[in-house]
């Protein structure tokens, strides 16, 4: 396996890419937008070395998620409920398949030899529609920034959030319940057939289709030059769509990772 990667953090500085041999995983930690909210710094390297030693060989990537999950929430004595999150995407790539999970809204796109590409994401967050997303969403839309007001709006958003996260007809996240794990998504695929994958992050994944990239040409880049596709997106945020109309998004600038997996 031969993977390039690029990660450019934003003031959270939450995102965390990790690899080994045959696995990458990439996490994203929740920001808190409500300063009453732990940070997620500290929970993402510690799941990051807990999945590191548990993925690459397991049999079962959602019991390696849940393990690592337990593992994680004991280590910082985590309560369910009240602790920070993480999405989690992994790809690993065996003898014969390349493996794929995502839990949370993190991407993991595929490219087959047959020119198709598919993508795996978890959008259970997006479909519950929150009424709260949507209003903060419409004022972005209409040019109102990043006001008081949407930060208000963003803190009860967290806490309309709270109420639906790891729990049926909500959504599923890594925090410190490790039942979640079971509730991931994943896919697998002949490793013969594949081509490339690429891992992203939502803050690079939504924003790559704003400079009119395929996902073909990114499974091209190295790792410098991922990087500097992802300070045009920074750019992007900040000259073109700075208030957000463009793109409603919670933040100007979000932390953003992508990684082009090679099998």
């Amino acid at each position: 396996m031969i993977a390039h990667s690029a990660q450019l953090a934003a003031r959270s500085d939450e995102d965390r890419v990790t690899t080994t041999d045959n696995t990458v995983i990439v996490l994203d930690g929740a920001t808190a937008h409500d300063p009453t909210r732990p940070q997620a710094g500290k929970y993402v390297d510690e799941l990051g070395k807990q999945l590191r030693q548990r993925v690459p060989n397991s049999d079962d990537l959602r019991a390696a998620v849940a393990q690592s999950i337990s593992a994680t929430s004991e280590q910082l004595h985590l309560v369910p409920g009240g602790s920070p999150s993480s999405t989690v995407a992994i790809v690993r790539v065996t003898t014969h398949t390349v493996d794929l999970l995502v839990l949370g809204d993190s991407a993991v796109i595929v490219g087959t030899l047959d020119g198709s590409e598919h993508v795996l994401i978890d959008d259970r967050l997006t479909r519950i529609d929150l009424p709260e997303s949507r209003a903060y969403r419409n004022r972005l839309s209409t040019g109102a920034g990043y006001d008081d007001q949407h930060r208000d709006l963003l803190q009860q958003l967290q806490r309309a959030e709270g109420r639906q996260r790891n729990q049926p007809g909500g959504f599923w996240i890594a925090e410190a319940d490790p039942t979640a794990a079971t509730h991931a998504l994943t896919s697998s695929y002949d490793r013969t057939q594949v081509a490339w994958a690429i891992a992203a992050t939502d803050g690079a994944f939504d924003l790559l289709p704003q400079l009119g990239i395929s996902w073909q040409a990114v499974a091209e880049l190295t790792s410098p030059e991922l990087h500097e596709l992802l300070r045009r997106c920074h750019a992007w945020e900040a000259e073109t769509d700075p208030d957000g109309k463009a793109l409603p998004r919670a933040k100007r600038h979000d932390d953003k990772s992508v990684v082009v997996i090679h099998p």
